[in-house]
């Protein structure tokens, strides 16, 4: 989607990834999407729990060509 922000944190062991998001997302406007790619396995725990946690709507999560796939959006 051309209105995503990415962060490619692919090669990057846990908690880089959520740490790159987090980041992300606070430099973001309200409503923002960030997507996160990823390949450490522990993102698929990190992520979803990080997103709950700070109030984050995880809204789309897949897995393509070895890498992760989060989509969180970023409250009004």
């Amino acid at each position: 989607m051309a209105n995503e922000i990415i962060v490619d944190a692919r090669g990057h062991r846990c908690p880089v990834p959520t740490l790159r998001l987090r980041r992300a997302l606070e430099d973001a406007p309200p409503g923002a999407l960030v997507r996160l790619y990823a390949d450490d396995p522990l993102a698929r725990i990190d992520v979803p729990h990080f997103a709950a946690g700070a109030g984050f709507e995880l809204v789309d999560k897949g897995e393509a060509e070895g890498a992760l796939s989060f989509l969180i959006r970023k409250p009004i």
